[in-house]
């Protein structure tokens, strides 16, 4: 049974970011939730391997992934997608710096807060590699993104 604590975190990471999508804008919604719910779903798909791999653990049992790890998928990663994707599309080095910081700042400062409150800690992986295991995947969402764009027939890229 999962306790007050992550039941109300769980809550948080779901409807706090997608509050904030009536600010994103309805143009910038469309353009880029496409290549938002892709990497979601590929993150969904990580999130299975590193729950199967044991890489990180909760503390609430029995464990279960559709309360555990999904919120986190479904809850901040989609929308900060689109927010990341809108201030920084078109200037790359932009883009893999705001990343950074993001992912940063959720590695080396919201893990280890989670750990803290007992929700979660990184037991097979440490920091900087729970780092780069969420880094990568900003790469493929800029990739897949501009992949959408060239279809589309925008042409916006700077490097």
């Amino acid at each position: 049974m999962a306790s007050k604590r992550h039941l109300i975190l769980n809550v948080m990471l779901i409807i706090l970011p997608w509050l904030s999508t009536i600010f994103l804008g309805k143009r910038s919604f469309k353009r880029f939730y496409l290549s938002s719910v892709v990497i979601s779903v590929f993150e969904i798909i990580n999130h299975y391997f590193g729950h199967q791999k044991k890489w990180w653990k909760f503390y609430d049992k029995p464990t279960n992934f559709l309360r555990d790890e999904l919120p986190f998928d479904i809850g901040p990663y989609m929308p900060v997608s689109m927010w990341i994707l809108k201030f920084s599309y078109g200037n790359f080095k932009k883009y893999v710096l705001l990343n950074a910081i993001v992912h940063g700042l959720f590695s080396f400062l919201f893990m280890p807060f989670l750990k803290k409150i007992k929700i979660l800690h990184l037991k097979r992986i440490n920091y900087f590699q729970f780092f780069l295991y969420i880094h990568y995947k900003a790469y493929i969402l800029y990739a897949l993104q501009y992949l959408i764009e060239k279809v589309k027939g925008y042409n916006v890229i700077r490097f």
